[in-house]
């Protein structure tokens, strides 16, 4: 058997419906996962036949994550009905405004999306895991968890806070069986990134520091899940992965 297979395993990912948690999707179902999605939009069509194709099961649970009350209960849905071996935690926000003009309020949602839904569902799926003494936690980071950025202070700070939270995590969960990592894409050409990508100037400075010569994929981030999520990465534990076509090397 292949140490990337992950038949029988059942994955949750957050966000699926689009982007890189769509990718995502894809790749653990072409690994072999069942796949359960919680996000507020219905997942797409295409991969409710992939599964049925691959003779997966994949359902939508819808929820906002904003709604720590509906997160409880939705979770609880989740546990009454399925063991959950991965949980990916992709669904993120970001909002675009020079610091000293950032909303409060707009700092408020970012955060409360990236970072208090991502501890409540790593607190909620984990414990389960951990009762278990085995479960593989992946997180989404960014190349922000390492930079700065410009006009995004919520989106870097929240970021951060994942890959201190994964290592924090990790000290915690890895001696009971429990891998805790988080994946830091690069600059992915999905939705998020639109306005980069329609800006010229700051699409060609992004592009000229890529070695790899290409924006990512959401298959990139899929697989780079996959393996994590595996038995290959077994002693994996509290690793920020960058993919990021080599950005950070340069």
């Amino acid at each position: 058997m292949s140490p990337f297979d992950l038949t029988d395993r059942t994955a949750l990912v957050t966000g699926a419906s689009q982007g890189l948690g769509l990718g995502i999707a894809e790749q653990l179902l072409a690994a072999g996962a069942d796949v359960l999605v919680l996000s507020r939009s219905e997942i797409p069509a295409g991969l409710v036949a992939s599964a049925a194709e691959a003779g997966r099961l994949v359902r939508w649970y819808p929820v906002d994550l904003l709604d720590a009350g509906a997160v409880d209960r939705v979770c609880a849905d989740v546990l009454a009905e399925h063991r959950v071996d991965i949980l990916v935690n992709n669904a993120g926000t970001q909002a675009r405004y020079p610091a000293a003009e950032f909303p409060l309020e707009m700092w408020d949602r970012v955060l409360d999306l990236n970072l208090r839904a991502v501890f409540q569902l790593c607190q909620l799926l984990g414990r389960p895991m951990l009762a278990r003494g085995h479960g593989k936690v992946i997180n989404l980071a960014s190349m922000l968890s390492f930079q700065g950025g410009l006009t995004v202070p919520a989106y870097a700070a929240s970021k951060g806070a994942v890959a201190q939270l994964t290592k924090a995590l990790c000290n915690e969960w890895a001696a009971q069986g429990v891998n805790v990592n988080a994946v830091a894409p690069g600059y992915m050409d999905t939705e998020m990134n639109a306005a980069l990508i329609a800006d010229p100037e700051r699409n060609a400075q992004i592009s000229a520091r890529i070695p790899a010569g290409r924006w990512g994929k959401a298959s990139d981030i899929g697989a780079a899940v996959v393996f994590l999520a595996s038995a290959a990465a077994d002693y994996v534990h509290g690793a920020v992965l960058p993919v990021d076509g080599g950005w950070l090397a340069r």
